[in-house]
């Protein structure tokens, strides 16, 4: 798979989870989609879209958005503890 179309590809299955939690309202969503990422992704698919994340994001849906900067900021601190 190309590079661009595995960001393509985690994108759309962090849009699809997004979809999921939409109906939750926004908080519940953001942290649902953070938490389900958390738990399921492995740390290249979670390397990638913190990368595509800090690139801008393009194409994420704002609260996925939010949730990963969310996810991302939390790695960060971890690793500095």
């Amino acid at each position: 798979m190309s590079h661009s179309s595995t960001h393509d590809r985690l994108v759309y299955m962090a849009n699809q989870i997004g979809k999921f939690f939409q109906s939750q309202g926004h908080d519940k969503e953001v942290a649902g989609v953070a938490e389900h990422i958390k738990k399921f992704w492995d740390p290249r698919m979670l390397k990638t879209i913190y990368a595509h994340h800090d690139a801008g994001g393009a194409g994420l849906d704002p609260a996925v958005n939010e949730a990963i900067g969310r996810l991302k900021a939390a790695a960060v601190a971890k690793e500095k503890a």
